[in-house]
């Protein structure tokens, strides 16, 4: 059997093993928290893979393999340590989040400020989701086209199609049941890779694993070889927009308790760690067996060091059949995180402009249903876009800088902040978004090919398309806005703040849509 048809057999078989999952799942559906939050009954340890494997995307792990490539561990800034952060993070949150009633953000945002955000919010995130689907996309497109010779546009085919098939019949506890089986899949594609790639660099130089390491450029160890100054540029520019993502947030609301909640996520960042460290070490190998690459530098050098290890695939002469795998366990990468993505994205399309304000009285099949459109929709978006952003890490920073100007004041705030106000978080949201995606466009168009960002070579604070002005312009006018506006009914803070008085006429306990705060029957 021919090299790609045997590749289309093996990832049949195993789309079929996930499509048997979302079957299973299906069956005990009889509510809405059953399909968004799977029953709300996830533990510990689904949490923690899920919640790994929906953040390790097949592109991203090949972007961070070129980046430790040319820029050694300096790089971990710019997406590797903001990813293993931000999973911590969360995990002291989690108290506050759980005990929220509430599906997805926009539906919290109304409970907390009013019906007005409600709508722009799910706008923003499907958005900002579609973004993040478009570097799964580009990561294996990449994959399939080195392999096989694969047009773009069927690989991002093969995977919505096959997430569309079994997201839409299981729900999000079909997605975390198939992000625990892809995690393994990849990480025990990284380490296998590790292994081989550092023997391979072995035998080429005659180096031992320990040589190879004590061989590497000099600062290539150091994690602030990129100094202190833009670490924490980084860290503010990226950090938030992740904390606040939805997809992270709706695994805490899917457990079954507060602990196994903040375990899953402390869980998780530690699993991300350890596939971060196998990339690491696959970055030295290569290093060591490709050291034009590394010469070429940064950004120059970053369109061989991004398909480094697919190119040391094929060089390798592996069988047929091992490289079915390979292939497999980065549409495994793709999927588990196409899959959070989507079911995020679709989350909001369904429940949040569908349900709220289109058809209020949508009975589950038809919720299934937009559902099922609307995750076929992100894909397609994202395929789009998939043209238009030619860098991995460059779509997620996109996605993430949009996150973090326009909603994490306004999230963050008011979670903790009482006197925080409906009219703060909408002047604060649309400041925000606005600023940044018009900053984002700028950037981009007056960047030329292979050349720094427009914006940073202006001024190192301006880097990330200039999200740090954008965020530190929402937060003002948050807080301003905020202090010079009447504050919030006590019936809004109630839910939030437990020294607030319970004013509220409708119970906020029940997961199910039909608290009248929301607008439901």
């Amino acid at each position: 059997m021919g090299a790609y048809p045997l590749f289309l057999l093996v990832l049949f078989i195993y789309i079929f093993v996930l499509i048997l999952i979302g079957l299973y799942f299906s069956k005990h559906q009889t509510s809405p928290t059953d399909f968004w939050l799977a029953g709300k009954s996830a533990g510990f340890l689904s949490i923690g893979f899920s919640a790994a494997a929906s953040w390790l995307t097949a592109g991203a792990l090949l972007a961070v393999i070129g980046f430790f490539i040319l820029l050694g561990m300096g790089s971990i800034w710019g997406f590797v340590a903001p990813n293993i952060l931000a999973l911590f993070i969360i995990a002291f949150f989690v108290k506050k989040i759980k005990r929220l009633p509430a599906i997805t953000q926009p539906e919290l945002l109304e409970m907390r400020y009013g019906p007005f955000l409600r709508l722009p919010v799910a706008i923003i995130i499907t958005v900002v989701m579609i973004l993040f689907a478009v570097a799964d996309i580009k990561g294996f497109a990449m994959v399939l086209q080195i392999f096989y010779g694969i047009d773009p546009l069927y690989s991002a085919l093969i995977v919505g199609l096959a997430v569309s098939i079994y997201v839409t019949l299981g729900g999000l506890s079909a997605v975390i049941a198939t992000d625990m089986v892809q995690f393994f899949f990849l990480s025990a594609f990284i380490w296998v890779m590790a292994f081989l790639v550092m023997g391979s660099a072995g035998s080429a130089t005659t180096l031992s694993p320990g040589q190879l390491i004590a061989t590497v450029p000099d600062g290539w160890w150091n994690p602030i070889s990129i100094g202190m100054p833009m670490v924490l540029i980084f860290v503010f520019a990226i950090v938030p927009g992740w904390i606040t993502e939805q997809d992270p947030w709706q695994r805490v609301w899917a457990a079954k308790d507060e602990r196994s909640a903040r375990n899953g996520m402390f869980l998780g960042s530690f699993l991300v760690t350890i596939v971060f460290g196998g990339c690491a070490l696959i970055a030295l190998g290569l290093n060591a067996l490709y050291p034009e690459i590394a010469r070429l530098g940064f950004p120059m050098g970053m369109a061989k060091a991004e398909p480094a290890l697919l190119t040391f695939i094929m060089g390798s002469k592996f069988s047929n059949l091992a490289l079915a795998l390979c292939a497999l366990s980065l549409a495994t990468a793709a999927m588990s995180c196409t899959d959070t993505f989507a079911t995020s994205g679709a989350s909001c399309i369904a429940r949040d402009i569908f349900q709220r304000h289109l058809c209020p009285g949508a009975t589950m099949k038809q919720m299934r249903l937009v559902n099922r459109i609307s995750v076929l929709v992100i894909v397609f978006l994202a395929t789009l876009g998939s043209f238009f952003i030619h860098s991995i890490i460059d779509a997620i920073h996109i996605a993430t800088f949009i996150a973090s100007a326009s909603y994490f004041f306004v999230l963050m705030g008011g979670l903790y902040w009482k006197r925080a106000t409906g009219p703060g978080a909408v002047a604060s949201l649309c400041t925000g978004f606005i600023l940044q995606v018009s900053l984002v466009i700028i950037d981009l168009a007056k960047t030329a090919p292979m050349s720094p960002p427009f914006l940073e070579s202006l001024h190192p604070l301006f880097m990330g398309h200039g999200v740090i002005l954008s965020m530190l312009i929402s937060g003002l006018v948050f807080v301003n806005v905020s202090l010079a506006t009447k504050p919030s009914d006590k019936t809004l803070l109630a839910p939030f703040f437990t020294d607030t008085p319970e004013k509220m006429s409708v119970t906020h306990g029940s997961m199910e849509p039909t608290p009248t705060i929301s607008g439901q029957p």
